[in-house]
């Protein structure tokens, strides 16, 4: 198995186009069509993660946090992040990155997060928008069951936990071969009346080219009519951060040392307690100042992020109780779902996470 057909196997789960626009996530760097000997999971791909996958053979790294992320220019090992890609790609490893397409994720990052704390009823903090279109296609009857499966094949008509969903709609359609064509049916130059289906299906905006591929290859039309509309749903089913429900409404004291436990802090840093209790939590993993707003206007009672600057606690005015756990501490439990999936995904090839130590925060206390 090649890299580039190991990446698109993990990005059928881990769709790559829901990351965030600003991120730099996929393959970067490495030869895509070199053979995978075995992966290595790190939340870094510093240079010791690089040695440790020299040292054990594992030639595709699968990293949480892009090494390369911005401003690079040239690589002539002038910093930490051109000495691990140098290595990286002298000794013929590649390094791959999820990032914001795992934060996004319904199963990634905060979901994790969320059920460390036990939140019940788990809805997306900030859906994303606007990746989503539908397909209309007028299809002779006879072959509508035809395009369709050609259309699930690719990808179309996923709605949340459901798949191959479409609707299907008849009438009848004209249409007059002209000089030039080369009509399915009918004689040129004649009004044809024939019985067509109208097929409806959504699907995900980034798999547009595959679907209307799919679309024009099981139509049995030289000029198939169809018609995209972009929608403007919400996907309540991709974005980033989570808020749930804990079981009972708990103490602001009590729940600090709840998450203090799952999550083996040392330190919370946490705004003014308004003496309230605490049921409805949002969670955002890694820097999440944005998703603030977003944990108030849901009604959450408490915040957990990392990241935030001075002025951020402020926004709680006596609201919700806002918590800093920790860049890293929020996302610490992102490796052992990545060995897990990848895992369910590669059973015949080595994954190991890394032993090295990527975290640059230590305390003293």
């Amino acid at each position: 198995m090649t890299i580039k057909e190991a990446i698109f196997k993990f990005e059928k789960r881990i769709p790559i186009q829901q990351a965030e626009d600003y991120d730099n996530v996929g393959l970067l760097c490495g030869d895509a069509n070199r053979e995978v000997s075995g992966f290595l999971v790190c939340h870094d791909a510093l240079e010791i993660v690089i040695d440790e996958a020299i040292a054990n053979n594992l030639n595709l790294i699968i990293t949480f946090h892009p090494i390369i992320f911005s401003g690079l220019k040239s690589i002539t090992g002038k910093n930490y992040v051109e000495r691990a890609v140098m290595k990286a790609l002298e000794n013929k490893i590649a390094i791959y990155a999820i990032h914001t397409a795992m934060d996004n994720d319904f199963f990634g990052v905060n979901y994790k997060i969320c059920e460390k704390l036990g939140l019940q009823n788990q809805k997306i903090l900030m859906p994303k928008k606007n990746n989503i279109s539908r397909l209309e296609v007028y299809v002779p009857a006879q072959y509508a069951n035809q395009v369709k499966e050609a259309l699930f094949a690719a990808g179309a008509g996923n709605i949340g936990f459901y798949n191959e969903c479409s609707f299907t709609s008849s009438g009848r359609g004209t249409f007059r071969p002209l000089d030039g064509s080369n009509p399915f049916s009918g004689s040129k130059n004649v009004r044809e009346n024939t019985e067509e289906e109208v097929i409806s299906i959504i699907f995900e905006t980034y798999k547009k080219n595959k679907i209307l591929f799919a679309m024009k290859n099981a139509h049995p039309y030289e000029e198939v009519a169809h018609q995209i509309f972009s929608l403007e749903n919400e996907n309540h089913h991709s974005g980033l951060g989570r808020f749930g429900e804990l079981e009972e409404a708990i103490p602001e004291e009590d729940f600090l040392r709840l998450v203090q436990k799952k999550f083996d802090l040392k330190i919370i840093r946490h705004s003014d307690f308004q003496n309230n209790k605490i049921k409805r939590v949002g969670v955002l993993g890694g820097s999440g100042a944005s998703g603030i707003s977003a944990a108030k206007a849901n009604k959450c009672d408490a915040y957990l992020t990392g990241d935030l600057k001075y002025h951020d606690f402020f926004q709680n005015e006596g609201q919700i109780l806002i918590c800093d756990i920790g860049h890293f501490e929020s996302e610490q439990f992102v490796s052992q779902q990545l060995i897990e999936l990848l895992s369910e995904i590669f059973p015949k090839f080595a994954v190991s996470k890394s032993v090295e130590k990527t975290n640059p925060v230590n305390y003293f206390l």
